[in-house]
């Protein structure tokens, strides 16, 4: 055993890029693919038109460079009436080798916030999306299976809509498995277990 060596691979640290790398990167390489481009809370933020969603993360997840392999979150923001585009999808991305964080927007118009799905190249985005969709009501053409996740079926609008009443009644649902019976008369609880409990002596022992 003394003459046995064994090589154990040492796992590589992650090779991490500044802000400031990877917003000049993003300036050089996708300079047609997005709007515009800064960094924010430690964050490099990027501004893309709606349409070029599905061109633009197709390009960043096969940058070698950048490395994003983590699709982290997809949301939306109502901006009401302070913007011209009331909607905005909102993305964030990390690459787990070189570190890099991304914070990418999409303006979606009041009366269409349709954009394409992310499905295709993450399927973390899948559920993402369903809630974005049902919270906000923004639609994900493409997507496999667009349908409530948080709320149930006949639930009526969107709540986290600026303009969703806050004392809006939703209409009656009823039971979809009525019981029959009181299932709790038919529990059985076996006894409690006794902890350290002494056991009794016996004599000669």
């Amino acid at each position: 055993m003394d003459n046995l060596s064994v090589n154990v691979a040492t796992p590589q640290s992650p090779q991490a890029l500044s802000l400031e790398q990877v917003l000049e990167h993003l300036a050089a390489t996708f300079s047609t693919l997005i709007i515009s481009a800064h960094i924010d809370r430690n964050h490099v933020v990027v501004q893309i038109d709606k349409a070029q969603v599905l061109p633009f993360f197709t390009e960043l997840k096969n940058d070698k460079k950048l490395q994003i392999n983590a699709l982290m979150s997809v949301t939306g923001v109502d901006w009401m009436d302070s913007r011209d585009d009331r909607y905005e999808v909102v993305y964030h991305l990390l690459s787990m080798s070189t570190l890099a964080r991304l914070r990418v927007k999409a303006a979606l118009p009041e009366h269409k916030p349709e954009v394409s799905t992310l499905t295709s190249l993450w399927h973390s985005a899948n559920f993402m999306e369903r809630e974005a969709w049902d919270m906000l009501g923004i639609v994900f053409t493409g997507h496999p299976d667009l349908r409530r996740i948080l709320m149930y079926d006949e639930f009526k609008g969107h709540p986290l809509r600026k303009d969703y009443p806050l004392q809006g009644k939703q209409p009656r649902v009823a039971l979809r498995y009525p019981e029959v019976e009181n299932t709790a008369r038919q529990m059985v609880r076996s006894g409690l277990v006794a902890i350290n409990k002494k056991k009794p002596s016996v004599e000669g022992v």
